[in-house]
């Protein structure tokens, strides 16, 4: 049973707590906030490779004075001994360990984790899931460039039904108004994906001229057998070039969570192009994983 307060998903947090996140994101932007999470001992369990989220999440912590243990998959008992997960988690509670931050290619394993830690757990990527962390950095750079983004269009363009950050953020964008418009071919983006608040469309040049910001998607090729289409063929109907760019209103943005494939989803106009934001919200991550840590352990405080 989950004792503590944890971050599966978004919708773990109610909207006073979303906003509590930012505020503290904030804060801690404009000056170090001390040792916040002094004495607490977290642990990093990455099962798959990543830059972004394991490098932000490792200097949040340090930037928090937590004491921090990377494990890779190699370094578990359940890799060779026969350890279930359930005893890894239950012996890292024992130690004092207080959180875990998981990534792990099957859904569902963060939440399973965290019905049997006496701590709290952060999903930083589970699968085609969710990735909670990387919507809230996403989200919160869009209020930063607009305010309120009530009522704005935002399009997700892309292999989304594989994008475990596409998941998050949609639930995330409806939750603050946003209209979403989902840009991709029908294997990358089912039909049934179309809700309240959120439209689909075939063709990327309809969607550029009406859209406040673009949310671009990598194809994740390590989750087909075969691709549905050739490069050639998403290239011509869906990458973001210097050409489309021209369609799309002065104060749109271009956002990507990353890795981008240059050449594929976008070309190289797009990384002079003044609305690329993409070092934004690698800049604002590690202040929202900060915030996001400071909120499990510690709860809220005042902001000030």
């Amino acid at each position: 049973m989950r004792l503590r307060r944890s971050l599966i998903d978004l919708n773990d947090l109610s909207g006073d707590e979303l906003d509590y996140i930012f505020d503290r994101t904030r804060v801690f932007q404009t000056r170090a906030p001390g040792p916040l999470l002094d004495g607490t001992a977290v642990v990093n369990l990455f099962f798959e490779q990543s830059t972004r989220t394991f490098t932000s999440f490792n200097l949040a912590q340090m930037r928090l004075g937590a004491h921090v243990v990377n494990l890779s998959p190699n370094d578990l008992s359940l890799a060779t001994k026969g350890e279930t997960v359930e005893d890894t988690v239950v012996t890292l509670a024992a130690m004092g360990i207080s959180v875990l931050v998981v990534r792990h290619p099957e859904p569902g394993f963060p939440a399973r984790v965290a019905t049997c830690f006496d701590g709290h757990v952060v999903n930083a990527g589970d699968g085609a899931h969710a990735h909670p962390t990387q919507a809230l950095l996403d989200i919160f750079t869009l209020r930063e460039e607009f305010g309120d983004i009530d009522g704005l269009t935002i399009a997700i363009v892309g292999d989304i039904l594989h994008s475990r950050v596409a998941h998050s953020t949609i639930a995330g964008l409806r939750s603050c108004g946003a209209n979403v418009v989902l840009v991709g071919p029908e294997f990358f983006l089912p039909g049934n994906y179309a809700q309240h608040g959120v439209t689909i469309e075939r063709n990327l040049d309809d969607v550029l001229t009406k859209v406040d910001a673009v949310v671009l998607l990598r194809i994740q090729r390590e989750r087909f057998i075969a691709m549905p289409m050739s490069d050639e063929e998403y290239i011509a109907q869906y990458q973001l070039n210097g050409k489309r760019l021209k369609r799309v209103p002065e104060r749109t943005i271009v956002m990507h969570p990353g890795p981008y494939n240059r050449g594929m989803e976008l070309d190289d106009s797009v990384l002079t192009f003044a609305g690329w934001r993409y070092a934004m919200q690698v800049h604002h991550g590690v202040y929202i994983r900060m915030a996001v840590l400071d909120f499990l352990v510690n709860g809220v405080s005042v902001v000030c």
